[in-house]
Parts: structure tokens; C-alpha cells; sequence
């Protein structure tokens, strides 16, 4: 993804060598782009610091920003029955993101905060971040929630409804593989005639993360 010249990145906060809590420690003070200027905290990833798989969001929502933990709003809430349903339990694996701080708009108000997509400076600056997850916990299984988790780790052009649930190749030097789904905000974007089924959807490809990861004992 490419850099503006002028913007920096979280490269130069993590600390060479860090295991994952000194990481997040560090990604307290990270400024490498200007989404730490408006967020409450950095939402660090978290979860067994051991494990077999891997679960990578967009960003950290509202509810995230202010508590300082993913996926533990309504998106978080969808995404743990999901994942009970699939046979895959959240203690034992680790959840974060792809970008750490919470990106928004106020609406009219000037009360509510509305979400706002990362765009691809901000997913590459905040990059470093997730690749020292990754490269410190060595999981087997990265399941990637929704387009922005998915296109960080696989390109611009990954497109998450050509190619969800498939089983893929990790980065160049890792036995890890890689399943793209949707992300569970999507569930509560979608209309009341669609969400059971796109809920169905979701639960269909965790499943097969589960299976991936029964092959592989």
C-alpha cells in the first residue's frame, strides 16, 4: 500500500525484539499517523498470546475506542455466537486489528460518533503494528474480518466476495493460512430480510476455519 511522503508510520514505535505485551505497551504512545489525534486510546490486540488462530477487524468501533478492548461492542457481541456456533472458542485465540485507533465523523449533532473507513495511508501506517502481532504469536490461522483486515495482509485488490472462505497462502516465510470472511458490523448494517442469512454466511466460513485448524493437529 503506498506511504504519503510526508506521513509517518507506527514502524518507528515498535520496539525490535518486543514480545506481544511489551508490544502493546508501546502502541499506547503510537503516532504514526494522525487517527491517535482524535482517538480516545490505542485498541490493542488481545487474547492467548499462544494461539492457533488469529482474528483481525477493521478498527476498533465506538464502544471499542472507549473501553480500550476489541470487539467487545455489538459487532463483538455477534462475533462471539458466531464463533460458539463455528466450535471455535475466543480464549483460546487472539483478536485485534487492522488499525489500532478509532477513526470517525461527528454527526450533526456533534454527539454521536460515526464510524469512518480507514483509508489505504492509514491501513499501511498502522501495518507494523499487526505484522509484529502476527510474527510474535505465529499462529496457524489468520481469519481476516472484512475488507480492510483482508486487504492489509493480501493487497488493494483482494476482494473479500470473490474469494471468502477460501483457505490461502500466509505471507512468504509463514505456515500460517489465511480465510477471509465478512466482518460482523456488516450483520448490523443488513437489511432484517438479509441478516439471517448473511449471520449463515459468516458462521459457514468460521467453520471452516475450524476445520482448517482440526486438519492441522
Amino acid at each position: 500500500m503506498p506511504q504519503r511522503p510526508d506521513w509517518p508510520t507506527a514502524a518507528a514505535f515498535v520496539p525490535a525484539g518486543a514480545d506481544v505485551p511489551a508490544l502493546a505497551e508501546a502502541a499506547l504512545g503510537c503516532k504514526g499517523c494522525p487517527l491517535h489525534e482524535n482517538a480516545t486510546q490505542t485498541v490493542f490486540g488481545e487474547g492467548n498470546i499462544r494461539a492457533r488462530f488469529v482474528l483481525v477487524g477493521e478498527q476498533p468501533g465506538d464502544v471499542e475506542d472507549r473501553r480500550g478492548r476489541p470487539f467487545v461492542g455489538p459487532a463483538g457481541k455477534l462475533l462471539d455466537r458466531a464463533l460458539e456456533e463455528a466450535g471455535l472458542d475466543r480464549e483460546q485465540g487472539y483478536v485485534t486489528n487492522a488499525v489500532k485507533h478509532f477513526k470517525f465523523t461527528m454527526a450533526g449533532s456533534g454527539k454521536r460518533r460515526i464510524h469512518a473507513k480507514p483509508d489505504a495511508y492509514e491501513m499501511a501506517a498502522c501495518r507494523p503494528w499487526l505484522a509484529a502481532e502476527l510474527n510474535r504469536i505465529r499462529p496457524e490461522l489468520v481469519v481476516l474480518l472484512g475488507a480492510t483486515a483482508a486487504q492489509t495482509l493480501l493487497g488493494s485488490d483482494f476482494r473479500v466476495t470473490r474469494s471468502r472462505g477460501q483457505l490461502l497462502p500466509g505471507p512468504a516465510g509463514s505456515d500460517a493460512q489465511l480465510l477471509a470472511t465478512i466482518h460482523p458490523s456488516a450483520l448490523l448494517r443488513a437489511s432484517p430480510d438479509s441478516r439471517d442469512e448473511a449471520y449463515a454466511g459468516l458462521v459457514t466460513d468460521l467453520r471452516k476455519a475450524a476445520g482448517a485448524l482440526t486438519s492441522r493437529k
